[in-house]
């Protein structure tokens, strides 16, 4: 019963998608939301970004110092590991999951929000493609800043790394910058760069499924938004396996 009930809300899913991504009315109109969704949804989410990035690179450079490092091993090994992590899961993988949080939840309790209090409705009695005019500018919005949000990460990250070096005294700063420099594959960068897209679409777009589909009032808002967040986090990790295997 339970497999049924998931193909069909999948099913609902689909719909709603088609419906998001049909031609625009007025593209005017679209381009004030995108901009605005790019603000609230992107730009607003920076500050946070760069705050965990910076502690993650941290404590990653300092695990790996404690931990990897031997007489047996070279002195770089710390940074090199450090910018691995980074660049291949922290950056894309991780940060999306605590994305799927903020924005996840934001999305799915405006638009649940907007559906309890008829807003919706309104739109669609306006002769307005509702799905189109509130969901197609989250997804485009978050797709465009995701990429800047995954540069971000990593430079803080390795700003987090040194801070330990030159405040914390964990390893040499030169030590770190080899490490930092050895073997480096610009793929890599690339690689968490796409898989972030696949994970921003994930995230958008389910949060806006649930949130537009709340029936009910203001308690089936507050589930919708935990509902969202569970089901985009299990999406991302699921979605991350497949697109490791593919891009590596």
């Amino acid at each position: 019963m339970i497999i049924f009930n998931k193909l069909a809300e999948f099913g609902r899913y689909c719909i709603l998608m088609g419906r998001t991504f049909s031609r625009p009315e007025r593209f005017r109109m679209y381009w004030k939301q995108y901009v605005k969704e790019m603000s609230s949804l992107g730009v607003d989410s920076i500050p946070i970004v760069l705050l965990i990035s910076f502690f993650i690179g941290a404590v990653i450079c300092i695990q790996m110092k404690l931990n990897i490092q031997s007489p047996w091993m070279p002195r770089w090994v710390s940074g090199y590991t450090t910018r691995e992590i980074m660049l291949l899961e922290f950056s894309s993988s991780i940060m999306c999951l605590i994305l799927a949080g903020k924005v996840g939840s934001n999305i799915a309790s405006e638009l649940g929000t907007m559906r309890v209090t008829q807003q919706i409705d309104a739109l669609d009695i306006m002769g307005i493609n509702s799905a189109s005019y509130l969901i197609l500018p989250k997804i485009l919005g978050l797709l465009t800043l995701m990429p800047i949000l995954v540069i971000f990460a990593n430079a803080m990250g390795f700003m987090g790394a040194y801070a330990t070096a030159y405040i914390g005294h964990i390893l040499p700063p030169d030590d770190l910058t080899l490490g930092l420099q050895h073997s480096f594959n610009s793929w890599f960068v690339w690689m968490s760069i796409i898989k972030s897209e696949f994970f921003a679409f994930i995230i958008a777009s389910v949060a806006s499924f649930y949130g537009y589909s709340v029936n009910g009032g203001s308690v089936e808002v507050g589930k919708a938004s935990t509902s969202a967040v569970v089901t985009s986090s299990v999406m991302i990790l699921f979605t991350d396996v497949f697109l490791t295997r593919l891009l590596s």
